[in-house]
């Protein structure tokens, strides 16, 4: 089994033109050595109560045979590994406390002044082939991809060479979970140091665990995150501290950490040093990147909180949708005003800002809706919601939507009907352009890129592994629909529009312009609300 659950891109000019091997140093060692005893610490925990569960289970069941034999394998791993006295608080010798890494005393550090017979490469430049293998250029963007394959999930860092259109996969991430959110970060992490205006490329990934993780993505090869947002952090600070055991991971909804999977990430373009982030545990948080620590904790909702997204231009205004079926716009520096929100018919998948009005808003739903809200238009109470429009988009769950951020009323749609839509919204309402199976499964993202080059393109992934890059300009219908649209770039002299190229047209244009026509004008499936 692989899928792809999330992606984003990363604009333009921001990834290092030669991102850096990974270096494993004395203070990584200190650092990463405290992680991997914490994480053998939860494993023997786990172990330890599903131990004592069995036996509450006999006592409450008699004539209940234990499964002896997993039990005696347990034991045998317990022996072999010494997990029993991995916690021994007592003073022994420095080789013999950290379990795996036990044999510190037999590992040698060589400096670059140092002669070490086994490396053969001492004092030689790194390959030229291998670096010019790790180059990004400034015309390339990355993608992220957050994949599960046979149970071991991943973070994939493509590298998109749009001149050529050309996607390919540059290095990837270990991830502890299956990734339900992935977010570009464009400042150093944990860098309170570091200048206002100090550019970082990094990605905050969020998964079925309750802890967020931060990564260097001009890092390849990295063994353990950056930073991490959660309890494990704590854990992390705690058994930093002589003889002071790692507290019990909680499970009970606090105002520190999320305890429940992490389903969405916003990262605060204005206020770059905030993210927010969105749980099942029916919270939404607010981590201040330079500390990360979490700032502050909301409760708006009765349910899972889906999707997170910030004002475009109200820097402390966050849209929030949930499983309670309604969505909020709450000012972050008021948590205890009374916030706007309104209802919908069904679970909230994700809620968007308009980034060229961002006096409205769309919600997606759960049985394949759009809804378009005045944000200025709040209702009394939720089941009074009103929108401009409603579209029925899909006929199964709309589980990705986005918002064109160059082209103005350019939506797409994905679902788990395995089609991928574009709209075209006008004063009139919403039409259809243009719908595609592209052959990636259930949809399960679709993003369009962010710079202005490359503004037709989308990304899209699903249920079946694949990452396709879509560039909608050869479709004849989106080229009819949007070239007044379309933004002017200005070079050499001379002006052209962006991402279309009447020259640039392959199999899909034909196919495409037949079904323009016959879908493009059709408009069927919305209704105003407007009266």
């Amino acid at each position: 089994m692989s899928m792809i659950t999330a992606t984003t891109w990363v604009p333009r000019g921001f990834a290092a033109p030669f991102p850096s091997r990974y270096t494993f140093n004395e203070d990584e060692y200190e650092r990463i050595s405290h992680l991997a005893k914490l994480q053998l610490d939860d494993a023997k925990e786990e172990l330890e109560d599903a131990k004592k569960d069995d036996k509450e289970n006999r006592k409450r069941t008699p004539g209940h045979v234990a499964d002896t034999k997993t039990n005696e394998e347990i034991d045998d791993d317990l022996k072999e590994y010494d997990l029993e006295h991995y916690d021994d608080d007592e003073e022994e010798d420095e080789g013999d406390t950290m379990g795996m890494f036990g044999n510190s005393k037999n590992l040698v550090y060589h400096n670059n002044n140092e002669e070490d017979p086994y490396i053969t490469m001492q004092g030689q430049e790194e390959d030229d082939d291998e670096r010019e293998e790790l180059q990004i250029l400034a015309t390339d963007n990355l993608v992220l991809a957050g994949r599960i394959e046979d149970e071991v999930a991943h973070l994939e860092v493509y590298v998109y060479e749009d001149e050529v259109d050309n996607l390919y996969v540059h290095h990837d991430i270990m991830l502890p979970a299956i990734p339900l959110a992935v977010e570009w970060l464009d400042m150093p992490v944990g860098s309170s140091n570091a200048g206002k205006d100090a550019k970082g490329n990094f990605v905050a990934i969020g998964t079925m665990d309750p802890d967020i993780e931060l990564w260097n993505l001009d890092v390849v090869d990295s063994m353990y995150p950056d930073a991490i947002l959660g309890q494990g952090a704590e854990d992390a600070e705690n058994a930093e501290k002589p003889k002071k055991k790692k507290k019990k991971k909680s499970k009970k909804v606090n105002d520190e950490f999320h305890v429940d999977a992490v389903l969405s990430l916003a990262a605060n373009r204005q206020h770059r040093n905030l993210l927010a982030s969105a749980s099942a545990d029916k919270t939404i948080k607010l981590w201040d990147l330079n500390t990360t620590k979490c700032a502050k904790s909301y409760s708006y909702h009765t349910d899972k909180v889906s999707s997170v997204v910030w004002h475009p231009s109200e820097s402390t205004i966050l849209l929030s949708g949930s499983y309670d079926r309604t969505v909020v716009a709450a000012d972050m520096r008021a948590p205890e005003a009374k916030a706007p929100r309104w209802g919908v018919e069904s679970d909230v998948e994700s809620v968007r800002w308009n980034p060229h009005d961002p006096n409205y808003f769309y919600i997606s739903t759960d049985n394949g809706m759009i809804h378009y809200h005045d944000a200025r238009n709040a209702p009394a109470d939720p089941s009074g919601s009103k929108p401009v429009w409603m579209l029925q988009a899909h006929d199964e769950s709309v589980s990705s939507f986005d918002i064109n951020p160059v082209i103005p009323g350019y939506l797409v749609t994905g679902s788990t009907d395995k089609q991928v839509k574009l709209w075209n919204v006008q004063n009139t309402g919403p039409s259809m352009v243009v719908s595609r199976d592209l052959g990636v499964g259930k949809v399960f993202s679709t993003t369009f890129a962010p710079d202005q080059e490359v503004g037709f393109r989308l990304a899209v992934a699903g249920s079946k592994g694949a990452v396709q890059i879509w560039d909608t300009s050869t479709n004849a219908a989106v080229r009819s629909a949007f070239a007044s649209k379309v933004p002017q770039l200005k070079g050499d002299g001379k002006e052209r529009l962006v991402g279309l190229d009447e020259s640039d047209t392959d199999s899909d244009s034909e196919e495409g312009e037949d079904e323009g026509a016959q879908e493009g004008n059709g408009g069927e499936g919305w209704e105003s609300m407007d009266e």
